[in-house]
């Protein structure tokens, strides 16, 4: 069985996280959502608010894909991750050239980490690649329109974290 991992804190989970989800379904037999805790980022969702964001989100991409997807939060380092949930394929989602300079760089320490685990990017498509959450998560605390960047689901989670 083919097992990836999909890492991000996932705050909130965009549009664009969700291409990458679909495409990445095409690649494994089970997808691992890995839902960083990240205390030093901060996140505007708590982990269980942010768990449950994905698995609603998936649970479509899953029935459609045939794709077992799931969510499984951590705090340790990635490799030690893709160890726990035995994914052999760590999936990273790409929007523009400098995500490619820290990515690039964060394989080759992983691949010293452990060279049986392969690193595969995704390109995000042209009408995601602007779509960031910390940006996501910016215009909606100002009151703008972020409903082209999320699913309704997280829009309105987003509208109980920032009414107007």
């Amino acid at each position: 069985m083919r097992i990836g991992l999909y890492p991000g804190t996932f705050d909130p989970v965009t549009l664009g996280h969700m291409d990458i989800i679909r495409r990445a379904t095409a690649l494994v037999d089970r997808l691992v959502i890995g839902v960083a805790i990240n205390r030093d980022k901060g996140p505007l969702f708590s982990l269980e608010e942010r768990v449950a964001m994905i698995e609603a989100e998936c649970a479509v991409v899953a029935r459609e894909t045939g794709v077992e997807i799931v969510a499984h939060p951590f705090e340790n380092l990635l490799i030690d991750c893709a160890h726990d949930v035995g994914a052999k394929i760590i999936i990273r989602g790409l929007r523009a050239v400098a995500d490619f300079e820290y990515e690039y760089q964060m394989v080759g320490m992983n691949r010293m980490l452990d060279d049986t685990i392969d690193t595969v990017f995704l390109m995000a498509e042209a009408e995601h690649q602007a779509i960031a959450s910390k940006l996501v998560k910016e215009i909606a605390r100002l009151n703008g329109d972020v409903s082209n960047f999320v699913t309704p689901a997280v829009l309105e989670a987003l509208k109980t974290r920032f009414p107007s």
